[in-house]
């Protein structure tokens, strides 16, 4: 294969050519490929020898053994690339034989998922609301300390501040920025959408809220919808219209007594707790009858300080505002009798809870139909 000189010649080039090849075609297996690569194009392997020894070779010679070694380096890499993706071909094919599925014998019972009471009662609230012309309004759960209190009138000694109370979040050493919390309640949709659209305005912020308790009835995530109508001539009379004919929807009734207690919230002045006739007669809640009356929101009329936030002159503007828990009214609703469970990803008790993935609700055709 070499000439006097010790060079490769081109009669040992064609040989080196036809000895790989032949080996390549008949590899069975990547391990043989593999064995057949590294004789060859190895660090040791004779094709690389030869190119290592174009140094030793007169210019002459090196011009015609330099291109003939390199194009046979590229044509054995491109046929053992080929032989591979041929083996792993192959392979793919035996497994598949091997795995050949009948796809004409009857599928396997499929459990149909269901929707989480909460995503119902949304859409249900959704679906009220948008009907009474109210907009949904959404925003961060991470907030400033001024958007989740300073801009809603809540002084810095309230209770609600407490880090008992609230989740704040973690500042590095020497971060001198205002804190951040885990929205407390979704009100800071209300202020971002007046700071962003002005007013007037008439809007819904549903959504994930947090605080620090769990119980039977409390968790430390859970969820609120908030209301917001801004106008010239907004009354009390205007919320008291307006929440009974979300309770009317919401618990499908024909009638319901609402109670206006008053009350005290930093961002309503007047402020009021709501409470609905009700009765539990046999342990079952009935609505808009019996001599009960059952707590399920808070109200009030916008405080002027919290329009002064946001730049809306009070002496122009006034509105009502509302906030009740979602996880609360969808227990009384649907007689779920431990809020924790919301929160548990119990298949049984989704299946016993769960709505049907196609039962949408609307107005005209029923909200839990």
């Amino acid at each position: 294969m070499h000439g006097a000189s010790g060079t490769l010649t081109m009669d040992g080039t064609t040989d080196l050519r036809a000895k790989y090849i032949d080996a390549i075609a008949n590899a069975g297996d990547e391990a043989a490929l593999e064995a057949v690569r590294l004789a060859a194009l190895g660090r040791k392997g004779e094709v690389s020898l030869a190119l290592k020894g174009l140094g030793a070779m007169s210019p002459e010679e090196r011009r015609i053994a330099g291109p003939a070694l390199n194009a046979l380096r590229d044509e054995l890499a491109a046929a053992i690339a080929a032989r591979k993706a041929a083996l792993a071909d192959a392979a793919l094919e035996e497994r598949l034989k091997a795995e050949w599925l009948d796809i004409t014998l009857p599928a396997r019972p499929v459990q149909a998922g269901t929707i989480h009471p909460i995503s119902q009662v949304m859409d249900e609230l959704t679906a009220i609301f948008a009907d009474l012309g109210f907009a949904i309004a959404e925003g961060p759960e991470v907030e400033s300390d001024w958007y989740n209190f300073d801009a809603l009138n809540i002084p810095a000694e309230h209770p609600a501040r407490a880090m008992m109370d609230t989740f704040y979040m973690a500042r590095s050493e020497g971060d001198n920025r205002a804190p951040h919390v885990l929205r407390t309640h979704t009100s800071p949709v209300q202020i971002r959408h007046m700071e962003t659209h002005g007013v007037p305005c008439r809007i819904i912020a549903p959504g994930r809220v947090y605080r620090a308790d769990y119980d039977q009835t409390h968790t430390p995530m859970f969820h609120q919808v908030e209301g917001l109508a801004i106008d010239r001539d907004i009354t009390m009379a205007n919320l008291k219209w307006v929440l009974e004919e979300f309770c009317r929807a919401f618990f499908e009734v024909d009638t319901v007594e609402l109670k206006f207690r008053a009350s005290h919230f930093p961002f309503t002045e007047p402020s009021a707790e709501v409470d609905i006739r009700c009765s539990w007669e046999g342990g079952q809640l009935r609505i808009g009858e019996g001599d009960d009356w059952l707590e399920i929101l808070g109200s009030g009329m916008v405080h002027p300080k919290v329009l002064q936030a946001v730049g809306v002159d009070p002496e122009r503007w006034q509105g009502f505002a509302f906030g009740m828990g979602i996880d609360r009214i969808a227990m009384l609703k649907y007689g779920i009798p431990d809020l924790r469970a919301f929160f548990e990803s119990d298949l049984r008790w989704l299946r016993h809870y769960g709505f049907a993935a196609l039962d949408l609700p609307t107005l005209a055709g029923g909200l839990s139909r």
